[in-house]
């Protein structure tokens, strides 16, 4: 006969764990995987907050409270770290962002048996789950949905389209990428769609790149306090939360540091955050992002200079990055291997490594440790909100 068994913890995809190694769809530490199959629930689960959990793909935690959200972020991290031998001196507490603050977002639109469908993906399929809520969206973005919906439901035909949103500084940046516009009707129809949305930029890609075909003021965001032209599709990091706790970890680990290069630098989100106490050096392979960068440094006066290089196949060399008192670097999900061999081989006294893969970022922390640095500090953060992408800071010194 079968014996009760406690979930003990969650796997990296969200399921709840047994002792016995069990996987358990659903579940949560602390609940009870009964001798029937049914679970008990335990003290921290949580009742979901949208309808259409269970089915959308966008959320795979919603049935944790906070407690057990925090538990799996620190988790994720911790595990990555053991596997690679590393343990840091210092480890916080996991920070979570709060629901409705994701700030962009990429959907799907189609035509759905004769009605337009937005929203995400169902889980390992391609069938798409029609949003008539979602707790994870900023308000702002949620709002675009039901007006772009009525403009789509005026078309027949197939379409897919997909949808990105962005929250700026003059409200809601959205991009259509695969709608096909023919003739002044439909045209003006988007027009209108803009108009009454008060979008702040609509760009349409037919498939021969991004135009603008509504921008009533140049769109910008604000980073510490910098206005920094925003390009379409520009990378902003998912909360304004989550980018607030990541850039106030750069710069209390970075106090002190007069130079410093900010690696993979994007629009300048920690270039801003650590300019004035420092001069620092942003090195973005993108070139809109970089020219933007550079337009809100002179725009505000800062310390900034910009280098439009890519550092994946031409990373800064040790000479180079033994200029600096310290470095960030916040690659994309591949991590930096080659940049991470040259820092290891540096003298610079501190780095500051940001990453949203805790697998990658524990195989280039091991290099960094390997040429000399200790993990001094490790900060995990939740911005995904109920989902399993987990996010963190990390300083390492000589």
């Amino acid at each position: 006969m079968k014996q009760e068994q406690e979930i003990i913890h969650l796997a990296a995809r969200g399921d709840g764990v047994t002792a016995d190694g069990n996987y358990v769809a659903g579940a949560v530490p602390g609940d009870v995987l009964l001798a029937d199959g049914t679970l008990r629930h335990g003290p921290h689960h949580a009742a979901p907050a949208c309808r259409h959990f269970g089915t959308c793909g966008g959320c795979d935690l919603q049935h944790c409270d906070d407690f057990a959200l925090a538990d799996f972020v620190m988790g994720r991290v911790l595990h990555a770290a053991r596997g690679k031998g590393l343990a840091a001196e210092r480890f916080a507490p996991a920070h979570l962002s709060p629901p409705g603050t994701r700030r962009r977002a990429s959907l799907r639109a189609i035509n759905g048996g004769g009605r337009p469908l937005i929203g995400f993906r169902q889980e390992a399929s391609h069938r798409l789950v029609d949003l008539a809520e979602c707790p994870v969206l900023a308000p702002e973005l949620f709002a675009i949905i039901a007006p772009l919906r009525a403009v789509l439901a005026r078309r027949s035909g197939r379409y897919g389209v997909d949808v990105a949103l962005a929250l700026t500084d003059q409200g809601v940046d959205c991009g259509l990428k695969g709608l096909t516009v023919e003739g002044l009707q439909q045209t003006e129809a988007l027009l209108d769609f803009a108009r009454d949305a008060a979008l702040a930029r609509l760009t349409l890609d037919q498939g021969y790149g991004t135009e603008a075909l509504w921008e009533p003021e140049p769109v910008t965001v604000t980073l510490s306090g910098v206005v920094v032209p925003f390009p379409s599709g520009g990378f902003l990091q998912a909360t304004a939360d989550g980018e607030a706790a990541l850039t106030g970890a750069a710069r209390e680990w970075l106090a002190g540091c007069a130079t410093v290069a900010d690696l993979f630098s994007g629009l300048g989100t920690f270039a801003f955050a650590l300019a004035g106490p420092a001069r620092v050096l942003a090195a973005e392979a993108a070139r809109d992002a970089a020219m933007a960068c550079q337009a809100g440094a002179r725009r505000g006066g800062k310390p900034v200079e910009v280098l439009h290089r890519d550092l994946f196949r031409n990373p800064l060399l040790t000479e180079e990055l033994n200029r600096f008192a310290g470095v960030l670097l916040d690659p994309p999900r591949a991590g930096a291997s080659d940049q991470v061999a040259q820092l290891a081989a540096s003298s610079v006294a501190k780095v500051v490594y940001v990453s949203c893969n805790p697998a990658t970022w524990a195989r280039d922390a091991q290099v960094l440790c390997a040429g000399g640095y200790r993990l001094a500090e490790l900060r995990p953060v939740g911005q995904f909100r109920w989902s399993t992408h987990v996010e963190l800071a990390s300083l390492f010194m000589r």
